[in-house]
């Protein structure tokens, strides 16, 4: 297998980071490779919202733990089990060296139609794919968490993001302070049809 293939194979999801600072000129490096990703018709619709300052994190954890904490009692979650997701959510937006916000311009589309909406969000998860590819080929670890979906309208008020500019993901980066899991793939032929 050639040094591609492991690479790309090598990429895994971490959710503990140690509180070791990652320079701007890395962020810079990781959101241009992102840049790069391939999108439909070219629109690039991907936003990236670097979060660095403390307060614009508190209030991203507010809005997200307040909307899961709503989400979580209208399912019939225990208050211990809320409480305990709720304090674990916040300790790892604290915790996160580098948190993007990864949003789609709902503004960046050819024509406004339902499958151009789809084309756009396909998109912008490969920006986001990109990122934590570009952030492995840094010696970083990260990982895509989708809470901003569940809460879009909250976020973009506690970050005060443009109307247009849809919250789609959150992906932290830092230096694992954690041993990733091996990943376990479901068999090839469970995934594959060919005709």
């Amino acid at each position: 297998m050639n040094s591609a293939h492991e690479f790309l194979r090598s990429r895994r999801s971490v959710r503990r980071f140690k509180p070791d600072p990652i320079p701007d000129s890395v962020i810079e490096r990781i959101l241009t490779t992102a840049a790069y990703a391939p999108s439909a018709h070219n629109c690039q619709p991907w936003r990236f919202v670097l979060v660095k300052d403390q307060a614009a994190r508190t209030r991203l954890g507010l809005a997200l733990t307040t909307k899961m904490r709503v989400d979580m009692q209208n399912e019939g979650a225990s208050e211990s089990e809320i409480e305990k997701r709720v304090a674990n959510s916040l300790r790892r937006i604290d915790e996160a060296p580098v948190i993007i916000v990864l949003c789609r311009d709902a503004t960046a589309v050819r024509v406004d139609t339902p499958e151009e909406t789809i084309m756009n969000i396909q998109s912008t998860a490969l920006a986001g794919l990109q990122i934590l590819l570009a952030a492995h080929a840094e010696g970083l670890d990260g990982n895509w968490i989708c809470w901003p979906l569940y809460a879009k309208q909250e976020t973009q008020t506690a970050l005060n993001l443009l109307g247009s500019w849809e919250p789609q993901a959150m992906i932290f980066i830092g230096y694992a302070n954690d041993v990733a899991k091996d990943k376990t793939l479901k068999p090839m032929i469970d995934m594959v049809k060919v005709i």
